[in-house]
């Protein structure tokens, strides 16, 4: 199973930016499929993006399309999450996930980080 540990999060106003990275211990990151997740407060977990383990393929939920981008390194066992334009409504908890197999639903990954946590002001 791999481990997994977030950074990146913050404070940032309205249409601001920021870079989530998710680093994974092991070697075989590269042969997980990767997302990420966010949960606001009083609301339930929604997927945000995920990418191939190739890299080649990329998700993505129809409300960050054109404001976020996935990416990852396979040599630096990292996933990231640019985040772009920002808005106050998504203020939430970014979780990183893994996955063995290719769907985006919260029960296709086995394995979660703790989170970090982004903050949008107005």
């Amino acid at each position: 199973q791999v481990q997994l540990v977030e950074s990146g999060g913050g404070l940032v106003q309205a249409g601001g930016s920021l870079r989530l990275s998710c680093a994974a211990s092991g070697r075989t990151f590269s042969s997980y499929f990767m997302g990420w997740f966010r949960q606001a407060p009083g609301k339930e977990r929604e997927f945000v993006a995920a990418v191939s383990s190739s890299g080649n393929n990329l998700y993505y939920a129809d409300f960050v399309k054109g404001r976020f981008t996935i990416s990852r390194d396979n040599g630096k066992n990292t996933v990231y999450l640019q985040m772009n334009s920002l808005k106050p409504e998504d203020t939430a908890l970014y979780y990183c996930a893994a996955s063995h197999g290719a769907g985006t639903m919260i029960r296709d990954f086995g394995s979660w980080g703790q989170g970090t946590q982004v903050t949008v002001s107005s």
